[in-house]
């Protein structure tokens, strides 16, 4: 059965089994960097803002003290919630950008999820 494969078979086998290590090391190294990679994001303008990992661990939240008034609490409490759902979507779209540029020199199609 190995017989119909030749050598060029083998030789495409194991060049695409050091890519796929190569590609599992570059993963693991980009996955290990999220934690020191920071996105911002914000709500109403910027009056308050959340700092998170590339993980989406939140590391920081500012608020703007002109919105402290008790009337406006629910205000505020939503304002916090949308800065914190911004800051994990950039969160997300940064993973995105670091897979896509790994993926980039590996020749996979554009467009495919990693990992497999």
């Amino acid at each position: 059965m190995l017989k119909g494969l030749g050598l060029g078979g083998l030789g495409d086998m194991a060049k695409m089994m050091k890519a796929a290590q190569e590609m599992q090391g570059k993963v693991a190294e980009m996955q290990a960097s999220l934690d020191t990679i920071t996105v911002e994001g914000q709500a109403g303008g910027g009056l308050v803002r959340a700092v998170a990992t590339a993980k989406g661990d939140l590391k920081s939240l500012s608020i703007d003290p002109s919105i402290f008034r008790e009337e406006d609490r629910e205000m505020v409490e939503d304002l916090i919630l949308a800065a914190v759902k911004d800051a994990q979507g950039r969160a997300a779209e940064r993973v995105s950008e670091e897979m896509a540029r790994i993926s980039e020199g590996l020749g996979l199609p554009p467009g495919m999820k990693l990992p497999f």
